[in-house]
């Protein structure tokens, strides 16, 4: 039986470069967003709103797909608000799909969040897990939309047959522009503002995650990842961590990402300094530099989302995660966490996005 892709988010970070997988080992792959994107070569665009059941039949009529992968999220000013959404996203594409009993395997990504607390209560003491955190960590007692959006995939699971698996990637390095959450363009971002007007590269998060054992997750190990777990049949019904398979400390990353952009740094030294608060008087400067240097984009906002890498680098721990699950099941794919970033930057240049 043929492979029919529908990637749910296919112009972020992940769902972009998972589009690309997919279309590079053959499948017919169709990319569902409010704002379809036209840039992946024999991604078949889907335009629709997933919180407009009527909207997806619609846009759905004629597609019958055997795996879906879930990779998009609404953010709202609340936890409750956001399970409230964000489950009924979930929600709202497996029912119109039910009746039409073709899919097979349901891929959920998720992340950290699972095991750090939604954004309202961070990775605060009294609440930190234990780290390396495993897929085996209990749910905290604390309202999460990523529970609520498991809960449904569950649900439908047992209503309609097909297999699942979650994955949590820790932060997600990747090409994409207009993302909710890209700490590789904004640190690009970032780095050609202080190139450009002399100021130091200064680490903005905490001294534990300066000083600390850290991992990321390449948008394509992910990618390859989930591919993996929706096709082999001992990963399916799993939950799966998912990072590069290198560890590093800040601290000495920091350095290499300052020395490819050709800019000096500074490391913790006395408190947190918000990327967030450093970058907030910066739109005119950008859209100067971007005038400058005859870039596509004028617009801090559509590269940069500092408050998110601010909630990255700023946790009160160590963070990293325990890669046992998938590792014996068989995936072994493996990237340098440095090159995640400087292909990132690289390919943020030649489309002219940075100078």
């Amino acid at each position: 039986m043929e492979n029919i892709a529908l990637v749910v988010g296919a112009t972020g970070i992940t769902g972009s470069n998972l589009a690309e997988e997919l279309i590079s080992q053959g499948w017919t792959t169709y990319g569902l967003s409010r704002n379809p994107n036209n840039s992946i070569a024999n991604l078949i665009p889907i335009k629709a709103d997933l919180m407009d059941e009527q909207n997806l039949a619609e846009a759905l009529e004629g597609i019958s797909p055997t795996h879906i992968y879930f990779t998009t999220w609404m953010r709202n000013d609340t936890e409750e608000e956001n399970i409230r959404v964000n489950s009924a996203l979930v929600r709202n594409l497996l029912n119109v799909l039910s009746a039409k009993k073709s899919v097979q395997h349901v891929a959920l990504v998720t992340g950290l969040k699972h095991y750090l607390g939604p954004f309202e209560a961070y990775a605060k003491q009294g609440i930190l897990p234990e780290t390396p955190v495993r897929e085996e960590h209990p749910r905290l007692p604390l309202p999460n939309f990523y529970y609520a959006q498991e809960d449904e995939v569950y649900k439908a699971s047992e209503r309609d047959g097909f297999t699942w698996s979650i994955h949590r990637p820790h932060t997600v390095v990747g090409y994409a522009v207009g993302n909710l959450m890209n700490i590789g363009a904004t640190l690009a971002v970032y780095a050609s503002i202080c190139k450009e007007t002399g100021r130091k590269f200064i680490w903005p998060g905490s001294e534990a995650q300066w000083n600390g054992v850290s991992d990321v997750t390449d948008a394509k190990v992910l990618a390859q990842q989930l591919v993996w777990a929706s096709t082999t049949e001992s990963a399916k019904n799993q939950a799966f961590n998912i990072t590069n398979g290198d560890v590093f400390r800040w601290k000495w990353l920091w350095k290499r990402l300052a020395d490819w952009f050709g800019v000096e740094y500074e490391g913790f030294e006395d408190s947190i300094k918000p990327l967030e608060k450093e970058l907030e008087n910066d739109k005119q400067i950008w859209k100067e530099i971007a005038e400058k240097y005859n870039l596509n984009e004028t617009r801090l906002d559509r590269l940069s989302s500092a408050w998110h890498t601010d909630l990255d680098l700023g946790r009160p721990l160590e963070v990293m995660c325990d890669m046992s699950g998938s590792r014996k099941l068989g995936f072994s794919a493996f990237k340098s966490t440095e090159d995640s970033f400087i292909e990132v930057f690289e390919r943020l240049r030649a489309e002219k996005m940075i100078p």
